[in-house]
């Protein structure tokens, strides 16, 4: 952390003047890569091998690179560094929902070829509710400061949850969802699965199938994480194109992140301590800045990645058994293409 200085609480304190166009060309940006990744890279059902996954992360990996490079150019350096920032911060907390996402989808036995399409719309709700979650806190920061102590508070109880968790499964059972038990009381639900059809006729009545059910429950599950996630990043930035910018980014490339890394999580054993005590820091961060003490966009900046990197590689230098058994295990899988 560094002293606070006129100079510097007056940059961090000042928001941003994003052009109206700048808006504009974001969202029909984000519209056009959806429309596209819906209509010309998934028009039917498959199962989503290693192989194409990895295009699909270095895809929407470069689109979001693409956005902070024109978020540098066009707005300035501080900015853009306070963008990356975010995108990293909240595409490596994607690895909780990822956890989550594989374990829903193993309760209710979810079939490979119907998971994508689960993942777009449970995705694409998430881009709307993440965007009314993050006017609603900027607007809560802006109107009483003392809720920057409340989110750097939640972030560092969940920092301390995340420790105290270590490397085991998250404790969630899909099946006993508060959702889903209200959802029974509106429609009813059949008991198999019509393909990839979110609705069904049963002797002529209309019902929902299973797939809708998981459907709720990804919806509900990315609106707990979005709790730790925005917090996390207005920690980094309270400005209002810079958090929604950095979120969005990361989201809509998180189907992409499943089926890439939710066979290999497990080799990334220091992954969980280092999002933990990167969590920490930023919760640190966002309770000193009412008081005055800001660190600068760049400083920031390194320092995520420098977390981020620590964990990763220690993870490579020092696997674990699991890790290596789940390396023995993907050898001896074939390759599908």
């Amino acid at each position: 952390m560094i002293a606070p200085d006129d100079v510097t609480t007056q940059a961090a304190a000042a928001p941003l003047q994003v052009p109206l166009w700048v808006w504009g060309a974001f969202i029909v940006g984000v519209t056009l890569a959806i429309i596209a990744d819906l209509k010309l890279v998934h028009r039917t059902a498959h199962e989503i091998a290693m192989r194409e996954a990895l295009r699909m992360v270095a895809f929407w990996v470069a689109l979001g690179m693409l956005v902070g490079a024109g978020i540098w150019a066009t707005l300035g350096a501080d900015a853009g560094a306070q963008y990356l920032a975010g995108y990293l911060v909240e595409q490596s907390l994607s690895i909780d929902n990822v956890f989550v996402f594989a374990l829903i989808f193993d309760r209710f036995k979810v079939s490979r070829e119907s998971q994508p399409r689960v993942l777009f719309w449970g995705i694409l709700g998430a881009v709307l509710m993440r965007g009314a979650c993050i006017a609603g806190g900027l607007a809560l920061l802006k109107l009483f400061t003392w809720t920057m102590y409340v989110f750097g508070a939640i972030l560092l109880l969940t920092a301390v949850k995340m420790l105290r968790s270590g490397d085991d499964e998250p404790d969630v059972d899909p099946s006993r969802s508060r959702a889903l038990r209200l959802m029974r009381r509106i429609i009813p639900i059949s008991e198999t699965y019509d393909g990839e059809r979110f609705f069904t006729r049963q002797a002529g009545r209309l019902m929902a199938t299973p797939l809708l059910a998981v459907l709720l429950i990804v919806e509900v599950s990315d609106l707990v994480f979005a709790v730790d996630s925005i917090p996390a990043v207005f920690g980094i930035t309270q400005d209002a194109f810079l958090v929604f910018s950095s979120n969005i980014m990361a989201i809509i490339g998180l189907r992409a992140l499943y089926f890439a890394v939710a066979s290999l999580l497990g080799a990334f054993r220091f992954l969980k301590t280092g999002l933990a005590v990167l969590i920490a820091v930023i919760g640190v961060k966002l309770i000193l800045q009412p008081m005055g003490y800001h660190a600068p966009p760049l400083v920031t900046l390194s320092v995520i990645a420098a977390i981020l990197g620590g964990s990763i590689g220690l993870s490579l230098l020092f696997p674990g058994r699991a890790a290596e058994g789940a390396g023995a295990e993907s050898k001896n899988e074939p390759t599908r293409d």
